[in-house]
């Protein structure tokens, strides 16, 4: 960048000599000189930009990954309360978007204040060396745009600040829509949510425009600046070498200085209107890395996690909401070790909270979430998410094979334990109908595999886990008889011998757990066998009417031993 400065003042240097020594005086012996001195200068310029482009862009690549890596594992560790807050968009937006911020300080901050820095400092020298007095004319336009670049800059931070919200806006919109593309078609709704991105882009526009208009007005003000000195400079040298105090050759080294000055003078003003942009950016990214997990790794000593023996479940009186909408109030229940607890009740009950605060993606307001007689709160939060496996309704898979997504959070894992969780998962079933059997990708969020598939993949990693508290969110509801079938048998193999947890809206999964647990507005308010709860006549006998009917309710329970 120096020398690509350097270049800039020896061009303007020899244009002195090149018009008194050899236009005006004919020198004959220097017009050779003068060329291969000029040509010199433009390859040195064009090596010395083409190196300080690469290592720049190198840099500023680099660090910009890094950042956005940064952001990914600082978001991976926050607890599930921020996500509900945040919409998955509006973060990529943040990791991608405001993160590329710093892809500006390298390419535009450094690049124009060491080039452009460096170019100001040896042009203003040639000026100065050429007439000193023509240089602080030429500068008296400057002073007058102080207080309206202070003004121009505050305007665009704030805009740029608007500009990123919309951003982010427009991100989670498209998100939306791709995640949702089969509902917009069946529905009917493609219009209308092209309508409504459109809108949300003409926010954007309006707002990207208004912060670019602000930029650009800050090298026209500079403009406005170098014409007042220009012309003044021109009035008072012209009148001196019409007198002949002064050579052509001198005036022309002068003004070429001086207008190559003004143009990275211009691009440094510039940088700051651009640096507020960044400024905006940045305080985005630093606010998401400030952001605090409530759910936080205790410090040592850690309480020991039980074995597969005593690995029981309890929560006393816990209490817990969302930002302030209560979910919990005072909830208690105990799953002994060994044994299938099933929760159900209406949705909105609180049943899917409940793992979420035995597996700590989120914390208890008030209350103790106990596993094997110990908080939880004081395990080693590493090793207390080991104790799980978790099969849901909406299973997890990434765009990577299928033996990735089984193998996913577990190390040095064998082909023969790998086999046998495709057995037991019935995975085995269909991977001949795939291309490349487990080295199959998935799809992305598992698209290429039906939902039956989809869920034996999960069990199947959930085997290899060999975790001793197994957690079923409505791991069968969404399957057809034959994929539940399949499903239900590989989940009874994974549930054996396991401390076994399960939500259900179907009570016909449920009729052969230990125990059952009804929940109703974050609060137990029944507890007990299939057949004793249909006797009590209470909560869960009225949900069970509801769906089997009264008359399959009393042959159940003519049937029942």
């Amino acid at each position: 960048m120096v020398i690509e400065a350097a270049t800039l003042g020896a061009f303007s240097y020899l244009i002195q000599p090149m018009f008194d020594d050899v236009f005006i005086a004919g020198n004959q012996g220097q017009i050779v000189f003068i060329a291969v001195a000029l040509a010199l200068v433009f390859f040195a310029r064009g090596l010395a930009r083409l190196a300080h482009q690469s290592v720049i862009t190198w840099q500023s690549e680099a660090a910009t990954a890094d950042l956005q890596t940064m952001l990914l594992a600082h978001l991976t560790k926050l607890d599930q309360g921020f996500f509900m807050l945040n919409a998955p968009g509006i973060l990529i937006e943040r990791v991608r978007g405001d993160s590329a911020a710093l892809r500006k300080v390298f390419g535009s901050l450094i690049t124009g204040l060491g080039r452009d820095g460096a170019s100001v400092i040896v042009l203003f020298g040639v000026a100065l060396w050429t007439d000193w007095q023509w240089t602080l004319i030429a500068l008296l336009g400057l002073p007058l745009l102080g207080l309206p670049l202070l003004a121009i800059q505050r305007m665009i931070r704030r805009r740029s600040t608007e500009s990123r919200l919309a951003a982010a806006e427009s991100s989670n919109r498209l998100n939306e829509a791709f995640h949702g593309i089969a509902t917009l078609q069946l529905t009917g709704s493609e219009a209308r949510e092209v309508g409504r991105f459109a809108k949300i882009k003409r926010n954007f526009v309006r707002k990207a425009t208004r912060a670019a208009i602000g930029k650009s007005a800050v090298p026209t003000l500079m403009d406005f600046g170098a014409a007042i000195g220009l012309a003044l400079v021109l009035i008072y040298g012209g009148s001196q070498i019409i007198e002949g105090t002064r050579t052509v050759g001198q005036f022309m080294s002068f003004f070429t200085a001086l207008g190559l000055l003004f143009d990275p003078l211009r691009r440094i003003t510039a940088l700051t209107a651009e640096w507020q942009s960044i400024i905006a950016s940045l305080e985005r990214t630093y606010a998401l890395l400030q952001v605090q997990s409530k759910v936080t790794n205790p410090p040592p000593p850690h309480l020991p996690v039980p074995d597969r023996n005593h690995a029981s479940v309890e929560l006393r009186n816990v209490r817990f909401s969302y930002d302030t909408e209560p979910v919990l109030n005072d909830l208690s229940f105990f799953a002994p070790a060994g044994k299938t607890t099933a929760i159900v009740g209406p949705s909105g009950a609180g049943k899917t909270t409940v793992f979420g605060l035995l597996t700590r993606l989120a914390d208890v307001d008030s209350g103790e979430v106990l596993i094997g007689g110990q908080d939880v709160r004081r395990m080693d939060l590493a090793a207390l998410r080991k104790l799980f496996a978790v099969v849901s309704q909406d299973t997890a898979l990434f765009n990577e094979t299928i033996r990735d997504n089984i193998v996913m959070g577990v190390k040095g894992v064998s082909d023969a334990a790998l086999q046998s969780a495709l057995n037991a998962a019935h995975v085995d079933d269909f991977l001949p109908l795939l291309s490349n059997g487990v080295e199959t990708l998935a799809g992305p969020r598992g698209s290429s595999l039906s939902g039956g598939q989809r869920q034996r993949v999960a069990i199947a990693r959930a085997l290899l886990r060999d975790a001793p508290i197994l957690l079923l969110d409505e791991a069968t509801s969404a399957l057809d008889a034959k994929s539940e079938a399949f499903v239900q048998d590989a989940l009874d193999r994974l549930a054996a011998g396991r401390t076994t947890l399960v939500i259900a809206h179907r009570l016909s999964t449920v009729r052969n757990a230990d125990q059952i647990v009804v929940m109703d507005r974050g609060r137990v308010v029944e507890q007990g066998s299939h057949d004793a709860l249909l006797d009590k006549g209470g909560a869960y006998a009225r949900l069970y009417a509801l769906q089997f009917g009264e008359q399959d309710q009393e042959q159940d329970q003519a049937n029942s031993p």
